[in-house]
């Protein structure tokens, strides 16, 4: 049965206290810097490959769902695996007055790492592939119906995960149900699913299909913060303590 803590932080994994803020910030830079290489990567290889446009989007989805698994994996025991501010933010909220979650300076320390990851990663994949180490994107986001699906998407996310965390799945199966999630989000939303405030600063980096020119950004950033506001809300009415079992 899974220890009470689990159930009021909707992350991948418990971050644990005793690991130094340093190391664990460490973790999810690099670990944001990894999953913007792996959304980056593949499409970059996909489109060098073919040119038909849904292999492409069928190639970014899984390199990205299998990557972020496996990151989930690997750094959920040192960091908790947020590798995500949206995930943070909703951390921090939920845990605040328990003592049992994340502290403001690391909440803030976390986010601060996981944009210098994704900006860096954006960098080293343009590096890979011998681009040039910025080339700001210019695809255009700022419709509505873009917008939309990024509440979507990220109120989504942050659901998932605050299910698993109220229902004491969590540690079990963080790692498949968020990266299935992930995945799945890149074919069901008209905005592809961004659903990371840092990883869409960091698609600024790279001109290709799934990049995101600088002045949509702020706009997809606040459509990320009401999902996030959104699905705290939603998952508190569903989840309420007392309600549900353990699983």
């Amino acid at each position: 049965m899974a220890s009470p803590r689990h159930h009021h932080e909707p992350a991948p994994h418990p971050a644990p206290s005793h690991i130094p803020l340093a190391v664990r910030c460490t973790a999810e830079l690099v670990g944001t810097a990894f999953f913007l290489a792996f959304i980056f990567g593949s499409g970059i290889q996909a489109i060098q490959l073919t040119d038909d446009a849904g292999i492409h989007l069928m190639a970014n989805s899984l390199t990205t769902a299998l990557g972020l698994g496996a990151m989930i994996l690997l750094l959920g025991p040192i960091s908790g695996a947020h590798l995500n501010p949206a995930i943070t933010l909703a951390v921090w909220w939920t845990s605040r007055k328990s003592g049992h979650g994340i502290s403001s300076q690391a909440a803030v320390a976390y986010i601060i790492a996981q944009f210098v990851g994704a900006i860096a990663g954006a960098i080293l994949t343009n590096a890979m592939f011998a681009f040039p180490l910025v080339d700001w994107a210019t695809q255009d986001r700022s419709e509505g119906h873009q917008l939309l699906s990024e509440v979507v998407a990220t109120g989504g996310l942050i659901l998932l995960l605050f299910g698993l965390s109220r229902t004491g799945r969590t540690e079990r199966f963080a790692a498949v149900g968020v990266a299935s999630y992930v995945g799945a989000a890149i074919w069901f939303t008209s905005s592809t699913g961004f659903a990371n405030p840092a990883l869409t600063i960091g698609r600024m980096f790279s001109d290709m299909f799934d990049g995101i020119e600088p002045s949509s950004v702020p706009a997809f950033i606040g459509m990320q913060i009401i999902g996030i506001v959104a699905a705290l809300a939603v998952g508190s009415l569903i989840f309420r303590s007392g309600d549900h079992g353990t699983g």
